[in-house]
């Protein structure tokens, strides 16, 4: 979602020393089996262990497949270095770009409703943004094809960030870093991620409610999905239990970044905390249709822009609609969000019944853009996302 750890270096956290040398060993080594002797529910288990066993891996990495009414968990290594107790689903955790699709489903919600409109402008409803961006509309916003400068990647708020890492501004300032940058191109013209989109969804959500982002987050997500256990903090705070993150460092040990950055540094463009229960039953009731009506959710899942890519990009053939990407796969297609930031990683998908569905975390940031051994790990992350898959897209579900 935001840019990588080595930007913000060097930061004085906490450095947690680890032993690596008997998962390089297991890795290495491996065993006899082979993931052709597997069922698709073993692969899954065998790709998590080999992430966290490998050298530079997450400490912990959870994996939830629910088919049907029938939810598996699959959980390796540590939520704590230094603890015994494996990542679960009652742990909450960072959500990073995962909660664009909870601001597009807020947004959508309230277009359901006929208090807004996809085609609504900037300068209809947010007339105090930079007259330059008038004429981008909510739809582009939620497609990233608004051509909005990209708030994460402005020095300026890099500046901002280092400078006050506990403490951000009102979220809804983001906007103010890249104030006076032009559009990168005429709206609807390009597809191109951009943080600051979520941003303008989020103002456009208050202009259109009179309410608080969060409080209208709440009021047409959280609550009719029963997502008790996922908010939106402004500071560092995260829930108890939950998944600590971190980042290897130069030496091999681990320095964590569960605490560290405010997350109205990235608002509703990242900020969202929740668990794995959650984002399961979320990513369910977003994709499968219960949050608003056929004409919207139609509107979401049949206009995708081709090649348009999640941050990390997702398995498969990319492509990206209104607050929602679409993986086509070897195993089938599915619907759902990446998300990285600060010490996470993850993916959330669902067929588009809702009814099976795929949700993994890990306990580092990992993304395509990564290098050297960091960028073994992102793979074999997703060699753990397509078995997921595979496993929920099985066809014989035995009753389920």
């Amino acid at each position: 979602m935001i840019a990588t750890m080595s930007a913000f270096r060097p930061l004085h956290l906490r450095r947690v020393t680890v032993i690596v040398v008997a998962a390089s060993i297991l890795v290495a080594c491996g065993d006899s089996t082979t993931s052709d002797d597997l069922d698709p529910e073993e692969r899954v288990d065998q790709a998590i262990e080999e992430l966290v066993a490998m050298p530079g891996g997450p400490p912990g990495a959870i994996v939830v497949v629910q088919r049907g009414s029938d939810r598996s968990v699959h959980a390796a290594g540590v939520a704590e270095i230094g603890a015994e107790a494996e990542p679960d689903v009652e742990d909450h955790m960072r959500i990073a770009s995962v909660s664009k699709a909870f601001s597009g489903a807020t947004a959508l919600s309230i277009v359901d409703e006929g208090e807004l409109s996809l085609d609504d402008t900037i300068a209809e409803r947010l007339p105090d943004l930079p007259a330059a961006w008038g004429e981008v509309t909510l739809r582009q916003m939620l497609n990233h094809t608004s051509g909005l400068p990209d708030f994460s990647e402005s020095e300026a708020w890099k500046d901002a960030l280092r400078a006050s890492l506990e403490e951000a501004p009102p979220p809804s300032d983001l906007w103010t870093y890249v104030a006076d940058e032009p559009l990168n191109f005429p709206p609807g013209t390009q597809y191109r991620y951009s943080n600051t989109d979520n941003v303008g969804i989020a103002l456009m959500i208050e202009q259109a409610t009179g309410q608080d982002y969060a409080d209208a987050l709440a009021e047409h997500v959280l609550e009719p999905l029963g997502l008790d256990e996922t908010s939106l903090p402004s500071g560092t705070e995260i829930p108890e239990p939950f998944i600590h993150g971190y980042e290897v460092d130069a030496e091999g040990g681990y320095e964590e970044y569960s605490n560290v950055v405010a997350a109205a540094w990235s608002w509703s463009s990242g900020g969202m905390v929740s668990t794995p229960a959650d984002l399961n039953d979320f990513i369910r009731g977003y994709v499968g249709g219960e949050l608003y009506g056929d004409e919207v959710r139609d509107e979401q899942q049949d206009l995708f822009v081709p090649g348009g890519t999640s941050d990390p990009i997702g398995i498969g053939e990319n492509s990206a609609s209104l607050a929602l990407f679409r993986y086509e796969t070897d195993c089938g297609t599915v619907y759902g969000h990446t998300g990285n930031i600060f010490g996470y990683t993850q993916f959330i998908v669902a067929s588009p019944d809702g009814e099976r569905s795929v949700t993994a975390s890990i306990s580092l940031q990992r993304t395509q853009n990564n290098e050297g051994q960091a960028a073994s790990v992102f793979d074999a992350e997703q060699r753990l996302w397509e078995a997921a898959v595979c496993f929920a897209l099985e066809a014989d579900t035995g009753g389920r």
